[in-house]
């Protein structure tokens, strides 16, 4: 019996369970398997919540190889990627109401590095917020 756990986003407990999803999708091993580079999502402070708070991504060829919620205090890795975005807008991509690509593509979200690249890989990206989804989230 597969037991999942209620994660406060964002949370290390989430950021874990989000990881083993990761490379539990097929779909997603698929539409990645040629991906190399790391992500940071930027959880920005708005109306209903107070701190930004930063995840870390390491993705390779289909694969989470690592994944870590930055504590106050930490130092925030470099990544290749920031995707940064309001915290209401967080939970909105999560809830799937808000298309990762076309959250940039609105200005509810921000990429910074190479939109030629993510461009190229819109399917793992889709399939990544698919797999967040998944995670029983409490905000």
């Amino acid at each position: 019996m597969v037991c999942y756990i209620m994660a406060k986003f964002p949370s290390d407990e989430w950021v874990s369970e989000y990881c083993n999803r990761l490379n539990n999708n097929p779909d997603y091993a698929d539409a990645g398997k040629t991906w190399e580079g790391d992500i940071l999502f930027v959880v920005q402070p708005d109306e209903n919540y107070s701190k930004t708070e930063y995840i870390y991504i390491d993705l390779y060829h289909g694969k989470c190889r690592s994944a870590k919620y930055v504590h106050e205090g930490e130092e925030v890795p470099k990544a290749e990627f920031r995707y940064v975005g309001k915290y209401g807008n967080w939970i909105r991509l999560l809830n799937k109401e808000i298309d990762p690509i076309q959250g940039i593509l609105t200005g509810k979200f921000k990429l910074e590095g190479s939109m030629m690249k993510i461009m190229r890989y819109t399917k793992a990206a889709k399939e990544m917020v698919n797999t967040a989804a998944q995670v029983k989230t409490e905000f």
